[in-house]
């Protein structure tokens, strides 16, 4: 006569369906009831929400970061449409620098030109006979 099938036979053979490894899924089904259990699962999972929210703020900051760089470069494409010329000389960030001293540069030339007044001419010179 085949032997009776108890609760306890059927959980085991659900737990083995379920969890072919052998991880005991006791503790996710029924309580813990050691007080130290549970204080290091909540600090285990805090930690796990700190991590996520450090990631979740990362990936915002990224976002945001992109979306600025977006707006910079549509607002130069703007300017660029309403100047109707090819690219700015901003374009380059690596060159924005050389860009502002050589304009500075011709500023200040063309300020001390417009500073100095032009040389007379000389008169001409009468030729003794």
């Amino acid at each position: 006569m085949p032997k009776p099938v108890t609760p306890q036979d059927m959980f085991d053979l659900w737990q083995k369906m379920v969890n072919p490894g052998a991880f005991p899924l006791q503790s996710l089904m029924f309580p813990v009831l050691d007080a130290k259990e549970i204080e290091k699962k909540i600090a285990e999972l805090e930690t796990v929400e700190h991590w996520l929210r450090a990631n979740l703020n990362l990936l915002q900051l990224s976002i945001k970061s992109l979306e600025y760089q977006r707006s910079l470069m549509e607002g130069g494409k703007a300017a660029t449409q309403a100047e109707g010329t090819g690219a700015p000389p901003e374009a380059n960030p690596a060159m924005w620098a050389w860009n502002m001293m050589a304009q500075a540069g011709k500023t200040m030339a063309d300020a001390a030109q417009s500073a100095t007044p032009p040389k007379p001419k000389a008169a001409p010179r009468k030729r003794r006979k």
